[in-house]
């Protein structure tokens, strides 16, 4: 398989368009535990063009009831992204906050337990810092929002490296 460019600008243009509404060929999951990941998702496509239709591991959406864990679920989302195996769709791999870029990723875990937010990172400040890494994410609908604003506890990035097609 070929690794072919992300094209991140998408990915954010992608968020900003959409940050504050829903694209109505997409559920929204905000009354079934959040939208956040889905719209994560979303970017991704934007960016990557690429589904992976593999049942249960892989990434894709069809229909609320037809998609991946992957789409919807941040363990998920994550664990799809750094898998080993060469496989198509977007792949990425967790990178420390120097190394993160616009249409990246932010993972947030708020207290004891799971990551539990997917916010699309849609700028980056030099140098990177929590208040100048800016955000665009669905269920508390936002873009542009420095990630120093959320209560987190821990927080992991997710380094968009190109896409198996």
């Amino acid at each position: 398989m070929t690794l072919r460019p992300y094209d991140r600008q998408a990915a954010v243009d992608y968020a900003h368009r959409w940050a504050y509404y829903r694209n109505s060929h997409y559920y929204n999951f905000d009354e079934l535990g959040g939208d956040c990941t889905n719209f994560a998702s979303q970017c991704l496509y934007a960016g990557s063009g690429v589904m992976n239709y593999t049942p249960t591991f892989g990434w894709y959406y069809n229909s609320q009831y037809s998609r991946a864990p992957a789409w919807t679920g941040v363990p998920f989302f994550y664990n799809f992204l750094v898998r080993e195996q060469e496989s198509p769709g977007p792949v990425g791999r967790e990178v420390p906050l120097e190394q993160v870029q616009p249409g990246d990723f932010a993972q947030l875990r708020f207290a004891p337990g799971p990551f539990a937010h997917n916010p699309v990172i849609v700028d980056v400040g030099d140098p990177p810092a929590l208040d100048n890494i800016l955000a665009a994410a669905h269920t508390e609908d936002a873009d542009c929002r420095p990630l120093s604003t959320y209560p987190i506890q821990e927080v992991r990035f997710l380094h968009i490296l190109g896409v198996y097609r």
